[in-house]
């Protein structure tokens, strides 16, 4: 009990403390049954609950699904390909894998009032697509990665099972299996702020070993999350570009949705806030032809995560993999997720005000660039305002000088004999994975900024035919640069 006035009154005036449902105990749709759950102040029972869910589920989906948004709702849903589900076999993941089943493959358990009363699936094949992670840990594959096969085919024969690799991402064979257009392995050298793309030295690595030699070079536990985040999400969009995929389904739920909303504007990515709710993704198959899109959508973002675990304990669902590697604890994503998840616990309403709040962000201009990393807007400019709000310039320290122990010194001039042809991919970098490799490393045994694999997509991008040399000029060298440029005394 609480009191909102002398404590040594009588107990009848008192005020009792606002229990977590508004009204009644009774379900708020059916008002006979009692409760069994409560979503942000409202009661539902269990008969109420599935198809509450399975509404929200179609409605946030099935607006997506045409190529075109139809007039009239009650037109047929019908595709312009086929279908990819990303499942890590976690508890969002499993709970969209298990209503796409029952929604569009499970005839006699479709809803009167149904936006495609032809009944059937509106994408002609339904492939599901795992990554597989532990190599990032140089660990073997766990159980949750052996039984996914078993889980999904438990559903049904009409999913098609792809099982990845998180090294396929630096996999030539794999990225020709796919039809990638011609690529070559190149890596990054990182030169304080500006970003080089260059051949290795040592091109005879396996993958696995690129992948690892890729962890252990990102500077912080944050970036190590965030690298590992964007790995897993262009590895299902170019298996979606390969299956002629027009939509790929992540199993996102609104918790999760909010932290990734508050975790990327946190890293850098208040740019693309839009594209962690909805994306439509253009890819080419080669270098000249845009040949097809694929959606990006998350049927589940506006399900929290207690409705996605009563669902999944109704409907006694296998959870194979509970805890996933991300990161370190204190890196941002791991710190957004303690606090979105504490938030829900005893303000569940502000969870999807974080979601909606964000849903009316918008960019004053459009960018036509995508990020060579994430595949992302890349801002217009980002790069000249950010060299003019940072110091971070050595350029006039004495060469007999020690540096910082994060700062490289700029590289020796090139002989002529041993011409080295530079791709300098700074502003074709979003600004999130810019400063992803340029902050300030904290972790120990980093790679020192040179020699690091890039993937694929990455080394598939032409170079332009730039020539970079740096040298240090003296003081009659930079006199005759701009000798046409003095005036006279």
């Amino acid at each position: 009990m609480s009191s909102c006035g002398n404590p040594n009154v009588e107990g009848d005036s008192l005020m009792p403390k606002r229990p977590k449902y508004d009204r009644s105990k009774a379900c708020v749709k059916c008002k006979l049954n009692t409760g069994n759950i409560v979503i942000r102040h409202a009661v539902y029972c269990k008969e109420c609950f599935f198809p509450l869910i399975s509404i929200r589920f179609r409605r946030t989906l099935e607006s997506h699904v045409n190529p075109t948004p139809q007039l009239h709702r009650r037109k047929g849903l019908k595709a312009s390909g086929n279908l990819l589900v990303g499942f890590s076999g976690g508890l969002g993941s499993s709970v969209l894998l298990d209503l796409i089943y029952k929604t569009y493959l499970t005839p006699n358990e479709r809803q009167e009032g149904d936006q495609n009363p032809n009944g059937g699936c509106p994408w002609p094949n339904v492939f599901v697509a795992s990554v597989d992670i532990s190599g990032a840990l140089n660990a073997a594959p766990t159980s949750s990665n052996i039984n996914f096969q078993q889980v999904v085919e438990s559903y049904s024969s009409n999913f098609k099972c792809i099982s990845l690799k998180l090294e396929d991402a630096f996999d030539l064979i794999w990225w020709k299996e796919i039809g990638g257009y011609e690529s070559q392995t190149r890596g990054f050298d990182i030169v304080n702020e500006e970003i080089l793309l260059r051949a290795l030295s040592d091109d005879s690595s396996s993958p696995a070993e690129y992948l690892r030699t890729y962890i252990s070079s990102l500077p912080t536990s944050t970036a190590v999350a965030n690298g590992i985040q964007n790995l897993i999400r262009m590895l299902l969009l170019y298996t979606a570009a390969s299956k002629r995929c027009s939509h790929l389904l992540l199993g996102t739920s609104l918790t999760s949705l909010s932290i990734s909303l508050i975790s990327s504007i946190s890293q850098g990515g208040g740019y693309s806030v839009k594209e962690e709710a909805y994306e439509e993704w253009s890819y080419r198959k080669n270098q000249e032809t845009i040949n097809q899109s694929v959606r990006v959508i998350r049927p589940l973002r506006d399900l929290g995560t207690k409705e996605c675990a009563f669902w999944a304990w109704w409907c006694r669902l296998k959870i194979v993999r509970k805890h996933r590697y991300l990161g370190g604890r204190q890196d941002i994503a791991a710190l957004t997720r303690d606090f979105i998840v504490g938030l829900e616990k005893d303000y569940p309403s502000t969870v999807s005000a974080i979601a909606r709040t964000c849903s009316k962000l918008t960019t004053k201009e459009d960018s036509d660039a995508k990020c060579l990393m994430c595949g992302r807007p890349v801002q217009a400019g980002i790069q000249d305002w950010k060299h003019k709000i940072s110091i971070r310039s050595y350029s006039d320290v004495n060469t007999d000088d020690e540096l910082p122990q994060h700062v490289r010194r700029p590289p020796e001039a090139p002989q002529s004999q041993d011409i080295r042809a530079f791709d300098a991919i700074t502003s074709r970098l979003c600004y999130a994975c810019h400063t992803t490799w340029t902050s300030k490393g904290i972790r120990g045994g980093t790679t020192k900024g040179t020699d690091i694999p890039a993937p694929v997509w990455v080394n598939a991008h032409p170079t332009n035919g730039e020539l970079w040399t740096r040298k240090r000029l003296g003081v009659e060298e930079m006199h005759a640069a701009i000798a046409d440029s003095l005036l006279d005394p």
